[in-house]
């Protein structure tokens, strides 16, 4: 294999301390037989438009469980534990459902009866289910309720033009996340039921479908892609650019959703609005630049005014073999990888090499692991692994240098443990997806469920003060409240006239 060298200053340890994560979870609720629960979201939880750690996603029954932006890597995921042990606690309380522990989701009723997520009576929270309402009409509602784990990261001192730059390496090299921590090689057939595919039937009995070098359906044909959104094909090369990319899909009518209306006949309503995109946040993509935005406020204009603040990772699978999800060791390893993104040269992106990052995507989510994948790199194909392999020993000294700061070798041992996978697929997260399905009977609703119930055991066990419990009810009050009088708030006007503010092309500006 060729070793290339790397070509980058990386930061004194002063910045390097300075870099912050968040973790936004997202989960399904389930029965203990392993159905999707159809229950409101749990009282317990407050309210899911206005709590800022618990939440819901598309479905009623899809939970967000969110962490705040923390200096330390053990720091954040002991407060995505905290927010944990509280739901969990919440769900035994309140009927005994549990979080499903994969990405691909649990058995599911037909479409139309996945419940919308539900936010009252607020123009804010009524936009929220017609947003959803919108995304099951285009998308179908199955797709939706797929979970996944977003890496909130930032860096001090990175301009705009600099994550610009991160994002387009990032969407260069995810190929090695994929490969690394994808854990969705397998999936239940009702997720695909009616729809064509090129799935194989894992064993006989018919209870799995999977790809056997599959790393990731999830960000594959099957998972978050879309015809329509296809046509985007937005460009990472500035801020002016993507804005533009986005401002034409969030503006301009697109005939499909144009026919289906904003409203029916009897004046419910299918959607926010005709557009390619009903919002910024329906754009698909394995990573995006954000801002944080003020109440109202469209995110496409955030990111105009004031710049890009930190980046969104959105193609981590939750890991069923960790209680949470996700764990310390490849934290540090996004934190390593996400270095290398921002401080390896980075040139302009092209529609030809945008077309050939998708093409090698789908092959690294449907056939990963297969000895001799080769990956589209420029005018050649290379090995998947050893181009893996090179960004991996160009990462080293990043590693060093994060192990310097926190004065540990923690980051230098996960880089290990990331290069070790790369001569054993075997011990892939999806490679062993596989084994356990195979071994539940070849079942992914059993496997599933079993390791949700060990998720669900190893929570419960662990020590959770009373000032915890405390805290978190408070918090659930104070956002039920916050919920209402945003109510409140709303009778000077009717929502089609907020939505019609909103929708205003001119808010993207």
């Amino acid at each position: 294999m060729t070793f290339m060298a790397p070509s980058f200053d990386i930061p004194p340890a002063q910045r390097l301390a300075g870099i912050r994560r968040g973790i936004e979870k997202e989960g399904l609720r389930v029965l203990p037989s392993g159905a999707l629960a159809l229950t409101p979201h749990p009282k317990g939880l407050g309210s899911a438009l206005t709590h800022p750690l618990i939440t819901t996603d598309y479905s009623e029954s899809q939970l967000e469980l969110i962490t705040g932006a923390h200096l330390g890597v053990q720091e954040c995921l002991d407060e995505l534990q905290a927010v944990h042990q509280y739901v969990f606690r919440c769900l035994r309380a309140e009927g005994g459902e549990m979080m499903w522990a994969a990405s691909m989701p649990c058995t599911l009723p037909t479409d139309e009866t996945i419940p919308l997520g539900r936010y009252g009576r607020s123009h804010i929270g009524r936009s929220k289910s017609i947003y959803r309402m919108g995304l099951g009409h285009r998308y179908g509602r199955r797709m939706q309720t797929i979970s996944g784990i977003h890496y909130n990261w930032s860096l001090p001192e990175v301009s705009s033009a600099e994550y610009f730059g991160l994002i387009r390496n990032f969407r260069r090299h995810a190929f090695v996340l994929l490969y690394l921590f994808g854990a969705s090689p397998a999936l239940c057939p009702c997720f695909v039921q009616g729809r064509k595919h090129q799935l194989l039937p894992l064993g006989t009995e018919g209870q799995a479908l999977y790809l056997p070098h599959a790393t990731s359906l999830r960000m594959g044909r099957l998972g978050y892609q879309s015809d329509a959104q296809a046509s985007i094909n937005a460009s990472y090369n500035d801020l002016d650019g993507y804005a533009s990319s986005l401002h034409a899909a969030l503006t301009q009518p697109y005939p499909p959703y144009e026919q289906l209306g904003v409203r029916n006949p009897g004046g419910d309503y299918n959607q926010l609005g005709t557009s390619l995109l009903q919002i910024e946040n329906e754009f698909y993509s394995t990573i995006r630049p954000k801002r944080t935005t003020a109440r109202g406020e469209r995110p496409l204009h955030a990111l105009r005014e004031r710049g890009v603040e930190y980046v969104e990772v959105r193609l981590m699978d939750i890991h069923p073999f960790e209680p949470l999800g996700i764990s310390a060791d490849t934290m540090r390893m996004l934190d390593v990888f996400l270095l290398h993104c921002l401080l390896s040269d980075s040139p302009p992106d092209t529609p030809e090499e945008i077309e050939a990052l998708k093409h090698n995507q789908q092959l690294a989510a449907e056939r990963g692991r297969e000895p001799g994948l080769r990956l589209q790199r420029g005018d050649e194909e290379v090995l998947l692994t050893e181009w893996a392999h090179d960004i991996l020993q160009q990462c080293q000294g990043i590693a060093q240098a994060l192990d310097a700061t926190h004065n540990t070798d923690a980051y230098t041992l996960a880089l290990q443990a990331a290069q070790d996978l790369l001569e054993h697929p075997e011990l892939t997260p999806s490679a062993r997806v596989l084994q356990a399905t195979q071994a539940h009977g070849n079942s992914f609703k059993e496997f599933g469920l079993c390791q949700s119930r060990v998720a669900y055991k190893h929570v419960l066990s662990q020590p959770f003060s009373k000032a915890l419990q405390a805290k978190f009810e408070q918090l659930s009050s104070a956002s039920v409240l916050a919920q209402q009088e945003m109510e409140a708030s709303d009778s000077d006007s009717s929502f089609e006239e907020w939505r019609q503010r909103y929708m205003d092309p001119a808010n993207l500006l």
